[in-house]
């Protein structure tokens, strides 16, 4: 299908799973910079918007919402896209909101996401620069290959239980991995037998749907 297709049915595949205002920021946010993303630089690059998430709703360390432009999440890494124009966001941004924002992106990286910034006119007028770039970035974690595979995706199970702040399901690991029930709960029950999380039951039936987080310093997580 021709991008436009694809990006149509993308878009609204993504609208039709959400609600409130996760829904609104989707409408207002992936406005004309992040669609010409996509045209010049992501769809030349992947030939696909597969895992790739707009307006990604992330809690920064002061536990309030922030939407990403767009996040790319697989079993290997979790990639957060910024697209930044030279608006009057930029041009009224005082110390404080700078600050703010530096902090937000090291908060990011510490929790396992590695965080691009894009600007509009680079992606505008010179997207084959921006598509070069990606792709010597994107390459370090395919070429790591399957072996790396499990390790990679029990950290990020590991972040987001962390980051969630509450007890983590299976369909929770299901949505940010991509990965089916099976998988999800295998990751979940592994980090269990490492002593990183622990296993507790839900009502009366007694089955396991929940997971606490009983060590933090997931730092230490050996690779």
């Amino acid at each position: 299908m021709e991008f436009d297709q694809v990006h149509r049915l993308w878009l609204d595949t993504h609208r039709n799973r959400r609600s409130g205002e996760r829904k609104d920021r989707l409408d207002r946010g992936h406005g004309h910079g992040e669609q010409l993303f996509l045209r010049n630089v992501w769809w030349p690059l992947r030939g696909s918007l597969d895992n790739l998430h707009p307006e990604y709703e992330i809690a920064d360390w002061r536990g309030r919402p922030y939407f990403a432009d767009f996040a790319w999440l697989t079993e290997v890494v979790k990639l957060v896209i910024e697209i930044k124009g030279f608006g009057p966001h930029v041009r009224d941004m005082d110390r404080t909101m700078y600050s703010r924002e530096l902090n937000r992106e090291i908060f990011l990286q510490a929790l396992g996401y590695r965080v691009i910034s894009l600007s509009y006119d680079g992606v505008e007028r010179q997207p084959e620069i921006c598509i070069m770039l990606l792709r010597m970035l994107m390459s370090r974690f395919e070429a790591s290959g399957q072996c790396d595979l499990a390790k990679f995706a029990l950290k990020s199970t590991l972040l987001q239980a962390v980051q969630i702040g509450k007890s983590i399901r299976p369909k929770d690991v299901e949505r940010q991995l991509g990965v089916n029930h099976r998988t999800a709960v295998r990751y979940l029950q592994q980090l269990c037998q490492q002593g990183w999380l622990h296993a507790h039951s839900s009502g009366n039936s007694g089955r396991v749907l929940m997971y606490d987080v009983v060590r933090r310093d997931w730092d230490a997580f050996d690779w």
